[in-house]
Formats: C-alpha cells, structure tokens, sequence
C-alpha cells in the first residue's frame, strides 16, 4: 500500500500539469466544506497547510504554463492564539511556505463565493490537510504563466485605440 502522503502528492503532481488558466487549488483546513460538484477532485492530505502548500508552490514554479494568484482569508490577520492556540506559529510557517508569493486578502465567505463561480465551468482542486485552525485554507486562482496582467491591459489599451481610430478615420 502506498503511504497516504505520497498519494497526495503524486495527486498534486499529476493535476498541475493537466490545469490552467482560471482553474483552482485550494490547499484547505481540515474543516473546509467537500463540494459535491463535478469538477472538484478532493485529495485528502495528512500534513499542515505550510507543508502541502510549499509542495504545491514548489510544484507550480516547475511550469511554464501557469502561475498562482494566491487568496488569504481576511480573517486570519485578526485571530487571536487565546482563541486558536498554535495560529500565531502557523502564521510564521505560512510566510515561508509562501515562497515570497503576494498575496491578495479577502473575507473568506467571499472567497468561498469566488470558488463556487468558478467550479460552474473550471475545475478546482482541494488539498484537505491537517490543521485545524480556522481561517487558514489558501486560495490559489491559476493564470497563465506567459502572459500577465500588465500585457492584457496593454493589449486591451491597443485595441481600444485601434478601435477608435478606425470610428475617426473611416475605411481605413
């Protein structure tokens, strides 16, 4: 039988290769909700967070044809370790894990929102881990890993002059 870690991360492995742009992983707590959607593959994973998400980063940095926009919960900044012994170390962990990646904050019912949009035509994977710390699961929206936002505003501004130019010089 082959150990439930090397199962999750062959799991990883294996999807990040196969997804692309607008598709998500989500590399969650070990109370996230399961989703009952097609196109939710589920891959339980029995390591923290910081583990499983220096694994996925590492992972997606090995390819050309992706890069992650990662989400925080907005929440996470304000819990207290009176409250959830441990998030304090955790914290630390997850700004190692993160490989310098930035990171966008939203609340997390808001994140949760964005998912089921788009799970309605993307696919998503969840890494269910271990901790139990609330407000801990991050969020990755993948993008394309050769074109970045500044090229797309840059191709749209193009566009958008072309487009006028030609309503101001007709038959051209």
């Amino acid at each position: 039988m082959v150990p439930r870690q090397s199962v999750w991360r062959t799991a990883v492995a294996n999807q990040v290769g196969q997804l692309g742009y607008r598709n998500w992983i989500v590399v969650a707590e070990a109370s996230f909700p399961a989703f009952s959607r097609v196109g939710v593959r589920q891959v339980p994973a029995d390591v923290e967070i910081p583990e499983a998400l220096d694994y996925v980063l590492a992972s997606l940095e090995q390819t050309q044809h992706v890069h992650p926009r990662i989400y925080l919960p907005r929440e996470l900044r304000s819990v207290e370790n009176d409250y959830a012994p441990g998030i304090e170390s955790y914290r630390k962990r997850l700004v190692v894990a993160l490989h310098g990646h930035e990171t966008t904050e939203l609340d997390q019912q808001s994140l949760i929102t964005l998912l089921q949009d788009a799970n309605r035509s993307f696919d998503v994977l969840v890494i269910r881990t271990t901790t139990a710390l609330p407000y801990t699961s991050v969020f990755m929206e993948l993008e394309p890993g050769y074109w970045d936002s500044e090229a797309e505003t840059r191709l749209r501004e193009r566009i958008s002059r072309e487009r006028m130019e030609r309503l101001v010089r007709p038959g051209r």
